[in-house]
């Protein structure tokens, strides 16, 4: 959090002409949401870094955006733009996370200096309504969206595991060859059917559009969580959204959309390991839980852990063949489709294990033996993704290259869908111009 700041205080006070860094908000623990602005035009661009903690790349890649706008007048002037730069969105969480992002990048490292808050503390979601929000974070977000009315919004995500693909809540006729480019040229997997997206429309390779809420099962709880939340409060100004997912590890697997030659026996040894290792965890959270509750933060660590477990053996029925529910089974899937299941199950275990194990590390003390068994889950999770997916580092550098030239190529396909909507007289499509607000 300190070097974002003092990046971004660097480049306004080197040009201040052309960039602003001002304050819009203060996190829970009195931390300062600071917006980096770029160029004088009239039409709007935001891009919102660090929604999520444990993806800390949208930090470096909104720094990467920042240069480019100062050094390409095309972005600012030529597009009659202004970029809008949140540097973190939740730098409270940012800060937990502080213990393995200086390297050396291991899975183990990260796993168990891992931190993400539980569902309810994660400021993009409003699942009582924007008017209703109950976060410092998220009501800046809303009031800036408010007063910006972008024509483009860009929410810079993190793949742990896995590969790169985009959300976007309005097609966007173009972007996934624009993706297909970018990830070619810095060898960036693509992710061909991420868990996020198993029930959406794709647009694409690797590109999805989130639909409208569905009856009520595990699908619609997920479209739901996406439908409300900051990504569409600004849908009303007409603003495109785009979530960009870049990866951190690249498992070559997530590409390959070939037919499987028996998903239901994939499907059930993902599901089988799943039920394991959750009833494992709640064994082991049992037995820690009475020792750790005077532990500095143990409530925080513990909603995600809680949250994890309560979603575990639902996914896992839900992939089963042999106990989905009927008429609510799976999509035709992909080999790409059964690794993103197979990673994002393995997620859940090694997400949970690590936050009990920083618990228990935290508190001091083991009374209840918990930390080798920890131990041996986190090794053995990691030794799968490693040995088992071929999951390889991707340097920081490719990272945000590669994040920044999805958002600039989103930003250019969104202005001129804009343009010629406006050119239309569509109703109820934005112009993207800012207007005064009142600030507290």
């Amino acid at each position: 959090m300190d070097e974002l700041a003092a990046r971004a205080a660097a480049l306004a006070a080197d040009r201040p002409r052309d960039a602003r860094l001002r304050r819009v908000g203060t996190s829970r623990a009195g931390e300062p949401l600071w917006l980096l602005s770029v160029g004088h035009g009239s039409r709007q661009a935001l891009v919102v870094a660090g929604p999520h903690a444990n993806e800390p790349v949208g930090g470096a890649t909104v720094l990467r955006l920042a240069e480019r706008a100062l050094a390409e007048p095309s972005l600012t002037e030529g597009a009659d733009a202004t970029w809008n730069l949140l540097l973190c969105l939740d730098p409270d969480a940012l800060r937990r996370n502080e213990g393995w992002l200086a390297g050396p990048y291991t899975l183990g490292r990260y796993f168990r200096h891992f931190f993400r808050p539980g569902f309810r503390e994660q400021p993009e979601w409003l699942p009582d309504g924007a008017q209703a929000a109950a976060l410092p974070e998220t009501r800046a977000l809303l009031a800036l969206q408010d007063e910006l009315k972008p024509f483009f919004q860009a929410s810079l995500h993190g793949v742990d595991i896995g590969g790169g693909f985009v959300e976007v809540t309005r097609e966007l006729p173009g972007l996934d060859q624009r993706v297909a480019r970018a990830a070619a040229r810095l060898g960036i997997p693509r992710e061909l059917g991420p868990y996020d997206t198993l029930y959406w429309p794709s647009l694409g390779p690797a590109v999805y559009r989130i639909p409208p809420p569905r009856p009520r099962d595990l699908a619609a709880a997920i479209t739901e969580a996406a439908v409300q939340s900051t990504w569409f409060h600004p849908h009303r100004h007409g603003t495109l959204t785009a979530i960009v997912e870049a990866p951190m590890w690249g498992v070559a697997a997530v590409e390959d959309d070939s037919a499987p030659a028996d998903a239901d026996a994939v499907l059930r040894a993902v599901s089988a390991t799943l039920r394991h290792e959750t009833r494992l965890l709640e064994r082991l959270l049992a037995r820690i839980r009475p020792h750790v509750t005077g532990t500095p933060d143990a409530a925080r660590l513990l909603a995600p852990v809680d949250d994890y477990l309560l979603v575990c053996p639902g996914l896992a029925d839900a992939w089963d063949p042999d106990t989905a529910v009927p008429g609510h089974s799976l999509p035709p899937l992909s080999n790409a489709h059964l690794a993103a299941l197979r990673i994002a199950g393995r997620r859940l275990v090694l997400r949970t294990a690590g936050l009990l194990h920083r618990l228990v590390t935290r508190s001091g003390r083991d009374p209840a033996g918990a930390l080798p068994e920890l131990d041996r889950l986190i090794d053995t999770g990691c030794a799968d993704y490693r040995d088992g997916c071929g999951a390889r580092w991707i340097p920081v550098v490719r990272q945000v290259e590669y994040q920044s030239r999805v958002v600039l190529a989103a930003f250019e396909l969104a202005g001129e869908q804009a343009s010629a909507r406006s050119r239309s007289g569509e109703p109820g499509w934005g112009s993207g111009r800012a207007v005064p607000m009142h600030r507290e």
